[in-house]
């Protein structure tokens, strides 16, 4: 079966980035993301894969732009709808939805799993990860993390899984 895993870190607020940049450093969650995604096809918009200032090492980037024109500036499988992104998954594949907040609004009714790194505080942001529907997707595992002195916020590792 294909699994599209969302993954994310969010503010209690749902606050993603700003300025197309992320809001605080948590290294924990960036080793974490790392180590789910390694080895994997990653789906993104363009302002995500722009944000990068290289590719992320050992994944497949499939991008998402309504831009027909559009040059990335590294090699990468460019798409213009999110169903075309994961029309290149395979059935035994595992890819896991990367952002930004309009890629994560659409792909919550094809997603069948969710990894949400919930930051603990609220925070000034223009772009937000859209509401979870309790009806739809399950809270399967929780795992909180105190702030320390290489986190300035405590944050909680929350697993959901697809009614």
């Amino acid at each position: 079966m294909k699994r599209l895993i969302i993954i994310a870190a969010a503010a209690e607020n749902n606050a993603l980035g700003k300025d197309n940049d992320l809001v605080w450093h948590l290294p924990d969650d960036f080793k974490r993301f790392k180590a789910l995604t390694t080895g994997h096809k990653i789906i993104m918009g363009r302002k995500t894969l722009e944000s990068f200032p290289k590719p992320l090492p050992n994944r497949e980037h499939i991008v998402v732009t309504r831009d027909k024109d559009y040059t990335p500036k590294f090699p990468c499988t460019i798409v213009h709808s999110l169903e075309d992104a994961i029309d290149l998954v395979g059935n035994n594949e595992t890819a896991f939805i990367i952002g930004g907040g309009e890629i994560y609004r659409q792909s919550m009714s094809f997603a069948t799993d969710m990894e949400l790194t919930r930051v603990h505080g609220t925070f000034e942001a223009d772009t937000f990860f859209p509401e979870i529907n309790p009806n739809e997707w399950e809270l399967v595992k929780e795992e909180h993390h105190p702030k320390d002195d290489r986190h300035q916020y405590s944050f909680t590792y929350l697993t959901y899984t697809k009614k």
